[in-house]
């Protein structure tokens, strides 16, 4: 943490910087949470809660950023990572991205459970975790979609080890879309 405030600080302060926006939902709300970890440490706890404040999810960055005219009919599942819905509160906005993009999103059962990655679970607990994967999968896979997106690396990646459709970051999509990227 103090290593990544280090290097983005002198940007910082030269006012260089906006925002930091994070393509990864865990990623993302570990450094909104610098503040937290770094309050007792007097050298870094104003520069953790300004960095923690400044660091958006993409989605964030994006949102009501993006429409196209021509709708590509793909049908897409997304997977709202742990770390997007409740670890950031951020709800709906993927989602809502994707669909200016010209996506037709499925419905997704149980849509806030986890998809078993949770950082090192899937692990230290590989059956456990596997069976979460099957159970998300099927849930996603219910809508019969084209392509499953999602926000985190972690997430993608269990996901990919056992799904029959192609698994990508949303932003991956929104490249693809007519008139997008």
């Amino acid at each position: 943490m103090r290593a990544l405030i280090d290097a983005w600080w002198p940007m910082i302060e030269r006012g260089e910087v906006e925002a930091i926006a994070m393509t990864a939902s865990g990623c993302g709300v570990f450094v909104k949470e610098f503040v937290h970890h770094l309050q007792a440490d007097p050298g870094y706890r104003d520069k953790a809660a300004r960095i923690s404040a400044m660091t958006k999810d993409l989605s964030e960055v994006l949102e009501g950023k993006f429409s196209v005219e021509k709708k590509s009919r793909r049908r897409v599942a997304f997977q709202s990572p742990c770390t997007l819905q409740h670890g950031q509160q951020i709800d709906g906005t993927v989602e809502a991205l994707l669909a200016a993009a010209g996506y037709e999103l499925t419905d997704v059962l149980d849509a806030h459970l986890c998809c078993g990655s949770a950082g090192t679970y899937s692990i230290l607990q590989p059956e456990l975790s596997g069976k979460l994967r099957d159970r998300k999968l099927a849930a996603l896979a219910a809508g019969d979609p084209e392509v499953i997106a999602t926000a985190n690396i972690g997430c993608l990646t269990q996901l990919q080890a056992g799904a029959r459709t192609p698994v990508r970051h949303w932003v991956q999509l929104l490249d693809d879309a007519p008139g997008g990227g």
